[in-house]
């Protein structure tokens, strides 16, 4: 049987939103994964962007590091808009999650992280 335990984001402060500044590569720091490389034991990640510009927003994820692009997953982001940018997808081996938007300060990733290990 797996236990959960939910956590806030490592790049935030209190759980509340991290606010993208970059707008290029390497990102503002979203979340720092666990340390483990032990199999079975992940975190799974959840993220939603909310964008407060008057303008659509192109923000990158780059999920895992800053060295390939096969691993970013990008989205348009119109005028207010909240969106799950990262359906729970997992990581370990404290690989880092990054984004950056085509307008700094504009966006602001919130989610939580469920530290999962099996048992």
């Amino acid at each position: 049987m797996a236990v959960m335990k939910k956590q806030e984001l490592s790049g935030g402060t209190d759980g509340i939103g991290v606010k993208v500044a970059a707008t290029s590569s390497a990102g503002t720091t979203i979340h720092t994964a666990d340390s483990t490389t032990t199999a079975n034991l992940y975190d799974e990640i959840w993220l939603y962007a909310t964008n407060t510009h008057t303008g659509s927003v192109v923000l990158t994820i780059q999920f895992g590091g800053t060295t390939s692009v096969d691993n970013d997953i990008k989205y348009t982001l119109n005028p207010d808009d909240t969106v799950l940018v990262c359906p729970g997808l997992i990581l370990q081996n404290s690989l880092v999650v990054k984004a950056y938007a085509s307008e700094a300060d504009v966006v602001s990733i919130h989610g939580f992280v469920n530290r999962i290990a099996a048992s």
